[in-house]
Order: C-alpha cells, then structure tokens, then sequence
C-alpha cells in the first residue's frame, strides 16, 4: 500500500506544482507542526476553592448550619458543647487542607520591630501609625499563613458549582 502511495506522489510531485509546493513545505516544517493535533479536553467545572473550603467545612464539621442558626433563646451550656464541638471538626478539616503556620514567631505582648519596606500583606498596623519605618511595636497577634494549602479540585457539575450542602431528603 505504502509503494503505491509513493508512486502517486512521485507523479503527482513531478507533473502538479501546487501539490509538489505544499508537501515541500510539509516534509520541511518541524516535526510537531506535521502531527495531528489531540482533541481539546472540555474546561474542568469551574468553582471557588472558597466554596470547596465551605462544603468540607459543612459536610465535616456543620459550619454552615451553626452560623446560620439562631442561638436566641439557647442556653449557654448548649451553645458551648455545640460550638466545642464545631471547633474540633473545623479544625481537622484545616489541618488536613493547609499546613498553617505563624507570620511572626514571636510571642504575643513582646515587642518586634516592622522593617523599611515591608509587606502590607504580612503587617498590619493599628495605633499611631506616624513617621517612617522602621516601625516598634507590640506583637497583637501573630498572624497566619498556609505553608501548604491542599484544597480539593472541584469535579462535579456545573450547576452543582455554587452548592455548599446539597438538600438531603429522606425517603420513606
């Protein structure tokens, strides 16, 4: 089959210009420009990591549905155990997607020094801001970042993008 192709070309190399001109200009392009291209995969369902972050927190922990329930009228005892035990499951759920360490290692109450130039990302100043850096201070909290951050990529659908919690329904 092969022989037979080369032939055809041959003739139609020898005795057609225009088809001789384009397959000159194939055998010289580079090799990637000569394969067929792979189809297009379809965009991945687009969502927030936000909301990602807020159904685990639901899903694990009830996050959602303690901060949007009324805690008029609720004992304090009540409130307590429940909030204690939102806590614990938040933070496992945080504890499994980031590995969240201090901005400043320094103790809180001690005094820090904030440096010429420095990040308004990583200090926030609060008092009497006055004068130029460097600025001396008392260390009010030490801040947070995420030294990993692990977030699951979103693969459902579309319309599904935007649910925190799905309604639950029970058959009977």
């Amino acid at each position: 089959m092969r022989i037979l192709l080369a032939f055809r070309v041959f003739f139609v190399v020898l005795f057609n210009r225009p088809p001789a001109e384009r397959i000159a200009a194939g055998l010289e392009a580079p090799a990637a420009a000569r394969l067929p291209r792979p189809a297009a995969q379809p965009a991945a369902p687009a969502r927030s990591e936000a909301v990602t972050l807020l159904a685990a927190l639901q899903r694990e922990a009830r996050f959602v549905d303690f901060i949007m329930e009324s805690l008029d009228g609720l004992p304090n005892e009540r409130i307590g155990a429940a909030a204690r035990d939102v806590q614990r499951a938040c933070r496992s759920v945080i504890e499994r997607m980031f590995a969240l360490e201090p901005v400043l290692r320094d103790e809180e109450q001690s005094l820090v020094e904030v440096p010429p130039g420095f990040d308004s990302g990583k200090y926030r100043l609060t008092g009497n801001v006055t004068g130029e850096p460097p600025y001396r201070g008392r260390l009010m909290h030490p801040g947070w970042k995420a030294a990993r951050c692990d977030v699951p990529k979103w693969s459902g659908s579309d319309e599904a993008a935007s649910v925190i919690a799905p309604a639950e329904v029970e058959l009977s």
